[in-house]
């Protein structure tokens, strides 16, 4: 099932429990994520509508007149209500999520990003050494599908970050080239990419449902620690 099929029927019926479906839903945290936001949002859509019918509804309706304001006005009061009540959740779905269709990652612009966060970063993490254990980078590797068997090298700081318009882990690593940082976005990237300009290189690679991006120094060779650090993970979901 691609991708354009899996949410056009989550959307038409997020409990639907057909196992084709089912199983694109657990073929990435990105599926599972938007599976589970939709089934929420049919949850609070139901609640919205539960709207208590008044005692005296189904008198009014078999006594109803043309001159009857006390039907028109119960009418006004409660219909308003209800369609507020949906309008707010779905409101607020639609400023959490986006719902359009995934287009393929641009690697290109996960370089972009990735160089701007660290320049902003730069004054705050430069001299930090948290000297970062294996468990602990692991916990926050774990929720993008990833964990490491064996740190790929000295980690002086990992946490999350917000990356564009995403959550990535942001890392800071000794390699065999030097420092460089580390970036584990939840979009697939198309293919292998490089991008350099004339003070950093980046290499963008697709790993398991999820794009590693890697900034350096001008001159360093990323590609050896990309495939080093590639070959260090290993799904966990």
């Amino acid at each position: 099932m691609d991708d354009l099929e899996f949410r056009r029927r989550l959307f038409a019926d997020p409990n639907d429990d057909d196992p084709k479906l089912q199983a694109s839903k657990n073929a990435s945290v990105t599926n599972r994520k938007l599976a589970n936001d939709l089934i929420n949002l049919d949850a609070q859509l139901k609640q919205a509508m539960d709207v208590d019918v008044p005692d005296d509804l189904a008198e009014k309706i078999l006594f109803k007149q043309a001159g009857q304001p006390s039907v028109k006005s119960d009418r006004r009061r409660w219909y308003p209500a209800l369609a507020a009540s949906v309008a707010l959740v779905v409101g607020i779905f639609i400023g959490r999520y986006d719902i359009t269709p995934i287009a393929p990652a641009q690697a290109e612009n996960l370089a972009q990003i990735a160089i701007k966060h660290v320049d902003n970063e730069a004054p705050f993490i430069r001299h930090v050494d948290e000297g970062v254990a294996l468990q602990q980078v692991n916990a926050k590797l774990s929720p993008f599908g990833n964990t490491f068997k064996a740190l790929p090298g000295h980690i002086y700081y990992v946490n999350h970050c917000g990356f564009g318009t995403m959550h990535a882990l942001h890392m800071v690593m000794q390699t065999e080239v030097g420092k460089v940082t580390v970036f584990i976005v939840p979009e697939t990237s198309a293919e292998l990419e490089t991008y350099s300009n004339s003070q950093v290189e980046t290499v963008v690679m697709p790993i398991h449902e999820a794009s590693l991006v890697i900034v350096g120094d001008t001159g360093q060779n990323l590609m050896p620690v990309a495939d080093s650090i590639r070959a260090d993970l290993q799904q966990s979901i």
